[in-house]
C-alpha cells in the first residue's frame, strides 16, 4: 500500500512506519491518522510481519500533536468524531496482536505521546520530550491520553502532566515508567530493532497471548484477570512451539518456534 504521509518498510519481519511529516514536526492531521489506522490493520493482517516499529521523520519530533490550524475549526460534533478516530487508530496498534516498539526521536506531545503509550513498549532517544499539552489550548486529551497516562505511570503523575500541561524530559520519562529506555539518538533505531528481535526470538503463541492477557485483564478485576491468563496459558500449553520451547530447554540448544 502506498502512503502520502507515512513512510512503511518491512525487513526480515520487522516493519518500521515512519510519520514522515518532518517539516511539519510530524503533525498529525486527519489524513495521517486516517493512513496509520490503514497502516496498521494492514500489518496486523500481513503474516510475513511480526513486529512492528513506529517512528517519525527528522531529528526533532516522534509526532509534535495535532495539527492546531485543524483543531481551531471543530465543533462538537466534529470534535467528538475526530476523537474517536484518533482512539481507534491508537487502539489498532494497541491490539495488532504483534509487539508494537515506539522509537520516541524528539517531542512526543499531545497525540503522539498518546500514539507511544499506546504501543507496547516505549524506547526513547536522550533529546526526546513527552507531555499532554492540551489544557493549554483549552482541550483536553482526546486520543487515549487521559485514560492510558493513568494507567502507565499512576493517577497523581499523570494529574501532574494532564493538568499542567507540562513537557518532561526522556530521563524523567523513564523515571516515572513513561518509557522503558532511554540511548543515544543515534542507537535509537537499532535499540528497538534489538528489542523486538529479542521478542521475535521467544514463541510467536506466547507473545500474542501475553500480549492478549495484558490488554484484556487491565480492564478487569484481578480474579477475572486471572481465569483469562489461566485459559491462555492453557491454549499456548497446547501448542506445538511449547512442546519445542521445552524440549529445547531440556536439550539445552535454541528453541526452532513456528508458531503452531
Amino acid at each position: 500500500m502506498t502512503y502520502k504521509t507515512l513512510l512503511v518498510e518491512v525487513a526480515d519481519a520487522v516493519a518500521t512506519v515512519t510519520v514522515n511529516r518532518p517539516e511539519k514536526l510530524n503533525a498529525l492531521t486527519d489524513a495521517v491518522v486516517t493512513e496509520l489506522h490503514d497502516a496498521a490493520r494492514a500489518l496486523r493482517a500481513d503474516p510475513a510481519v511480526r513486529g512492528v516499529i513506529v517512528t517519525g521523520a527528522g531529528p526533532k519530533a516522534f509526532v509534535a500533536g495535532a495539527d492546531i490550524g485543524e483543531l481551531g475549526q471543530l465543533d462538537v460534533a466534529s470534535a467528538r468524531a475526530r476523537a474517536r478516530a484518533g482512539q481507534a487508530m491508537v487502539a489498532a496498534f494497541e491490539t495488532m496482536g504483534k509487539p508494537v516498539v515506539a522509537a520516541v526521536n524528539g517531542f512526543a506531545l499531545g497525540g503522539g505521546c498518546e500514539l507511544a503509550m499506546a504501543c507496547h513498549l516505549r524506547i526513547a532517544a536522550e533529546n526526546a520530550k513527552f507531555g499532554q499539552p492540551e489544557v493549554k489550548l483549552g482541550l483536553i486529551a482526546g486520543y487515549g491520553g487521559t485514560q492510558r497516562l493513568a494507567r502507565l505511570v499512576g493517577k497523581g503523575r499523570a494529574l501532574h502532566l494532564l493538568l499542567t500541561g507540562e513537557t518532561i524530559d526522556a530521563q524523567e520519562a523513564y523515571r516515572i515508567g513513561l518509557v522503558t529506555k532511554v540511548v543515544p539518538a543515534e542507537q535509537l533505531l537499532a535499540e528497538a530493532t534489538g528489542v523486538l528481535r529479542t521478542i521475535l526470538a521467544n514463541g510467536p503463541v506466547a507473545v500474542a497471548l501475553t500480549l492478549d492477557a495484558v490488554e484484556r485483564g487491565l480492564g478487569m478485576s484481578l480474579a477475572d484477570g486471572l481465569a483469562v491468563e489461566a485459559d491462555l496459558f492453557a491454549l499456548a500449553a497446547a501448542t506445538e512451539d511449547m512442546k519445542e520451547g521445552t524440549k529445547a530447554f531440556v536439550e539445552k540448544r535454541a528453541a526452532k518456534f513456528t508458531g503452531r
